[in-house]
């Protein structure tokens, strides 16, 4: 049986595709609306975090063979939890990412390497500033931003509940809180942008699924400052764009 780690929509899609290509499959999530989503297209699934120790031991327990780490690219802990936990189960380690795009040299284009990088240089601009990296790392943009009479720290997110509390702890306003779930078109974007008086428009580099590009080339299109969060510098070995590459790689780790 293999172990999989889902954290995106392009990862559902993978693992019904190792389910009919005949592997047994149990996939992992952290929310409830994905553990859904994977039980609707008949996936067992099991949800919540889970320790690199508390992988292995899971690994061990129920038989898993291989690990395929599908995670969100900016899954950063559970990339190491998963790596760490197939060296020391002595199973296969196989990660799936969606491809990175290229933006080129844009001159309204930022990138930087991390979420304080990317408060830094919104605080540095000042404006009107539309976030659309969630709510797990809204307290740093927070901390360097609310309170600065010259910015206006707009919060794009999921409208859980959890958010909005997050949202009312660390002094966002209800005015500046866009409660959506995507994707966006393009449309959408832009009058976003107009609503809100958008200046400098922060995001993570996802990958095309995620929509990134449509967020990115409206904003630049229409003259928007952009800040982009470029991936963590992860060494997972080989790593799979396609999901034709991940099964030729199950095939030759089960046999």
């Amino acid at each position: 049986m293999i172990f999989m780690l889902c954290g995106t929509s392009d990862a559902r899609e993978l693992a019904v595709r190792i389910k009919d290509s005949g592997y047994p499959v149990m996939t992992s999530v952290v929310t409830e609306s994905a553990a859904k989503s994977l039980e609707e297209a008949g996936l067992p699934v099991r949800m919540g975090r889970l320790s690199a120790d508390e992988m292995t031991s899971l690994i061990e327990q129920e038989g898993f063979e291989t690990i395929v780490d599908a995670s969100h690219p900016f899954a950063e802990e559970a990339h190491k939890n998963a790596i760490e936990a197939a060296q020391k189960a002595k199973v296969p380690y196989i990660r799936f990412e969606r491809a990175s795009l290229v933006y080129g040299d844009h001159p309204k284009l930022t990138v930087v390497s991390s979420y304080e990088d990317a408060a830094l240089e919104v605080k540095r601009r000042q404006g009107s500033a539309m976030l659309t990296t969630g709510s797990k790392t809204l307290h740093i943009f927070a901390k360097h931003l609310i309170g600065i009479p010259e910015i206006r720290l707009v919060a794009r997110m999921l409208p859980r509940r959890d958010n909005m509390e997050k949202c009312e702890e660390l002094g966002v306003e209800q005015k500046n809180i866009i409660a959506m779930q995507g994707p966006f078109s393009r449309e959408m974007n832009e009058a976003l942008y107009r609503q809100y008086g958008t200046t400098v428009m922060v995001t993570k580099e996802s990958g095309k699924i995620g929509s990134v590009d449509e967020k990115v080339e409206t904003a630049l299109q229409m003259g928007i400052d952009v800040v982009l969060i470029s991936r963590p510098e992860i060494e997972f070995g080989t790593v799979f764009t396609d999901f034709d590459g991940v099964i030729g790689q199950l095939k030759e780790a089960i046999k």
